[in-house]
């Protein structure tokens, strides 16, 4: 079991639209492992592959017992409201209220390149979002509204881990 390190908010990284998986290989499918070991530590919903420093359009989750991963994934619907606290592993220890939908499925692919759909409400439905925007090169802290977003950069600034090189 491989638990990779997690990215921090600052690495430019995160900040960038990852690349779609184009060659399903033996490096795919370790990045894939990878990503399953590093979501199944306790209190992980969800990492996304430039969480763990490789820009590719990839993902795990882990919600409620449902564990799995999306190759390519493109959030294709949403409906409904919901607002609560979102949390990151790239901002780690800081929490705040976010709006997103509170239904939302996610079409990618698998290892062999056949299509899979994920759909979940609530805290699925949140995962799938969050990491469809890393994936997009968004954090959720570019989700707040600006009061919020000046407040939680203010935060962000106050902790060791932002000055610590990330």
């Amino acid at each position: 079991m491989t638990i990779k390190p997690i990215r921090r908010f600052g690495d430019p990284v995160l900040r960038t639209v990852a690349e779609p998986v184009t060659v399903f290989d033996d490096r795919i499918t370790s990045l894939v492992t990878d990503l399953l070991d590093t979501v199944t530590e306790p209190g992980r919903a969800g990492v996304a592959a430039p969480q763990i420093g490789v820009s590719l359009r990839a993902f795990s989750y882990n919600v409620s017992g449902e564990k799995g991963y999306v190759l390519n994934p493109e959030l294709v619907e949403t409906s409904g409201e919901q607002d609560g606290e979102e949390g990151c592993l790239s901002v780690p220890g800081l929490s705040y209220p976010t709006h997103r939908a509170s239904h939302a499925v996610v079409r990618g692919v698998n290892l062999r390149n056949e299509p899979v759909t994920v759909a979940g409400d609530d805290l699925m439905a949140r995962c799938l979002q969050h990491e469809t925007d890393h994936l997009d090169g968004i954090v959720y802290l570019q989700r707040l509204e600006p009061e919020k977003r000046r407040s939680a950069m203010k935060d962000v600034r106050g902790t060791d881990w932002f000055w610590n090189g990330n």
